[in-house]
């Protein structure tokens, strides 16, 4: 039986008219370009940032043409502390004040235990699981006084299930998860509500230039819909989490897959 068909994404209904977001590693072909477009489809005035300058201009003007806005947008490396402060003094001053962060910065790496440095496993921790850390400390202090506000993490499907050659980002996923639960109740009382998002696999340009042909048949022949999610789909469950349609969610992962425990 094939595969049914992918649907067509839906058009905004302002869940996040008058919202302002910042999305990192938001200049590409995946989840986090999909999910700044879809946030400013939904009305949210969104900043880009992406460690990659010429991605980064490149998908600011492409966002801008879709808007018919300039689109704010900053150059950040999220494992600097330095240039995450950076950006979200920039953020504040392009657009007012910050209502959601979506933290979609990560790394991956397929290797044995046993093959894997220390210098690649910190690099994987630093910016998949330390990065989104820093930015939701700096997100945290600004919405904490304003007494509102929305953080989507971006985890992975390898958080829950088991795959070799994934220790290194699993485990770092693992801790998005974990850390997004803790964050949740420190926030709580301030209004600010943290959750995360769980994908499978999203099929965009950089991940088949990385993944071999044959390792993305078994992955789509593991999905319940018989095929990969678009990141769109993706997007869309960040939306809501973000969103007001979400008001009583806090501390939750939301799988956007079949796989979770």
């Amino acid at each position: 039986m094939s595969a049914p068909p992918v649907p067509s994404c839906p058009k905004g209904h302002h869940l996040l008219a008058g919202k302002t977001a910042v999305v990192t590693a938001s200049a590409g072909t995946g989840i986090g370009f999909a999910t700044a477009r879809r946030c400013a489809e939904e009305g949210a005035t969104v900043m880009l940032s992406d460690r990659h300058a010429g991605r980064l201009a490149e998908h600011s003007e492409q966002l801008a043409s879709l808007v018919g806005h300039p689109v704010p947008s900053i150059r950040c490396d999220v494992t600097r502390e330095d240039e995450v402060q950076a950006m979200f003094e920039h953020a504040i001053a392009e657009m007012g004040h910050i209502d959601l962060l979506v933290n979609n910065a990560g790394r991956g790496l397929t290797a044995p235990i046993v093959d894997t440095t220390d210098e690649q496993w910190h690099t994987v921790l630093d910016v998949s699981l330390t990065a989104t850390f820093r930015c939701m400390r700096a997100a945290l202090r600004h919405m904490i006084r304003r007494g509102k506000g929305a953080i989507v993490n971006v985890s992975s499907v390898v958080s829950w299930r088991a795959e070799a050659g994934q220790a290194a980002y699993s485990a770092a996923k693992a801790g998005v998860l974990a850390m997004t639960r803790a964050a949740a109740l420190e926030a709580a009382p301030y209004g600010i509500r943290i959750n995360a998002v769980v994908p499978t696999l999203a099929l965009h340009e950089n991940v088949v230039k990385v993944s071999s042909d044959a390792y993305l048949r078994l992955m789509t022949s593991q999905q319940a819909l018989g095929r990969a999610s678009e990141p769109w789909e993706v997007a869309n469950v960040i939306v809501f989490l973000a969103s007001e349609l979400a008001s009583y969610m806090t501390g939750e992962a939301v799988a956007v897959s079949n796989q979770h425990p």
